[in-house]
């Protein structure tokens, strides 16, 4: 889709297919996360920053639930009382069932969502998309309500609706994310700090997609929940994975067995390295930053096992030709690998690592440049 002006492009779809245009424009950005993968939902801290690229959701009141999409550009029936598995639609209607549940009075609305967040990628397009939809609402509503607060909702349709066993960092960023800065996020105690980030950070789309809903998140989150039960049964007692100390790590890896072990380890060692990140970013210590990213990124591939034969090609590769420091960002399975890459050689390091991937698997992964956006807006 257009990069162009989602914005646009979401209101002349309104105007074009309704007839009329939209009372109400609302959007949220897609997010990179730089360090903490799998901490959020296991209590740890996590540093992303949201995307300059956004989804915008346009809506006015009618007389029936209708959506369309610019991807798709079909008008969907809407229906509060069912979710559509597999549907991009049930992302709204899992937003307007807890907007209802929550006692806001919901009139029935059109909408039109245009977005310049690619889908599947691990940037986190399904938050950008309920939190600007839960702001457009909200508005239509007639109803000013807090970031903090839009993020909780987008939660819930995500995780207690639509299913997917996901933490709170998504939504917290696409809300709460402030242009130029990441945000280092305590999910335990729910304390953010904003720390300046400068300059781009590069995405690498491998190109393989993934779906949330498709089983490894979800099991992944049973096997840390059982992890956690065998850590608190080997005495030490903990809410979550990432309370574990440094000092009770080795005694408990030798005790409990695979795969939970190497659970345990990924959330100890990343939640570690995400605080030391966070201390990297404030004193602008860009190779340091690199070098955590690269630990992360072989934390994923062997511990957690949520990595990709075509993301650690592009990882290896990233190092070889010169990035600071490169990982897979987002749930995993697919998606995109970020890099740190030195200004003066940027040029020469993307077009070296698209040459070599697109040896090993006959195509030139999508490249593009990022710096840290806002977070939701109601737009003009």
């Amino acid at each position: 889709m257009s990069h162009a002006s989602p914005v646009r492009q979401a209101t002349s779809l309104f105007q074009e297919r309704f007839g009329s245009g939209p009372t109400v424009v609302a959007s949220a950005p897609g997010r990179v996360n730089l360090l903490g993968e799998h901490t959020d939902y296991n209590g740890g801290p996590v540093l992303p920053f949201a995307l300059d690229r956004r989804t915008v959701v346009a809506a006015a009141q009618a007389e029936r639930w209708e959506a369309i999409s610019a991807t798709d550009n079909e008008v969907h029936a809407l229906d509060p009382e069912c979710i559509v598995p597999g549907l991009w639609t049930g992302y709204l209607v899992a937003v307007i069932r807890i907007l209802q549940k929550s006692g806001i009075a919901m009139p029935t609305a059109r909408l039109a969502v245009a977005s310049s967040v690619p889908v599947g990628a691990g940037l986190s397009s399904s938050a950008a998309l309920t939190v600007a939809a839960a702001r457009a609402l909200t508005g239509l509503a007639g109803r000013r309500v807090p970031p903090g607060v839009l993020a909780e909702v987008a939660y819930r349709a995500e995780h207690d609706e639509v299913g997917v066993h996901c933490g709170h960092m998504d939504q917290t960023i696409a809300a709460l994310g402030r242009a130029g800065h990441a945000m280092l996020f305590e999910t335990a105690s729910g304390t953010v700090h904003h720390l300046p980030l400068p300059g781009r950070v590069w995405v690498f789309d491998t190109g393989v997609s993934h779906r949330l809903t498709g089983g490894h998140l979800n099991e992944r989150r049973r096997e840390c929940e059982e992890a956690l039960r065998q850590v608190i049964e080997n005495g030490v007692a903990v809410r979550h994975l990432a309370e574990i100390t440094e000092a009770d790590l080795p005694a408990l890896l030798r005790a409990i067995p695979a795969p939970w072990n190497a659970r345990i380890r990924h959330v100890v060692t990343e939640t570690i390295r995400t605080r030391a990140a966070a201390h990297a970013l404030a004193a602008r210590d860009l190779p340091g930053l690199g070098r955590l990213m690269l630990e992360g990124h072989e934390s994923l591939r062997a511990d957690y096992q949520s990595s990709c034969a075509e993301a650690d090609l592009l990882v290896e590769s990233l190092v070889h030709h010169g990035a600071l420091g490169a990982r897979l960002t987002g749930a995993g399975w697919g998606g995109a690998v970020i890099a740190l890459l030195p200004e003066e050689k940027t040029a020469r390091i993307v077009a070296e690592v698209q040459e070599a991937y697109r040896g090993t698997y006959g195509r030139v992964p999508l490249v593009w440049a990022t710096t840290a956006g806002a977070g939701v807006r109601s737009e003009k």
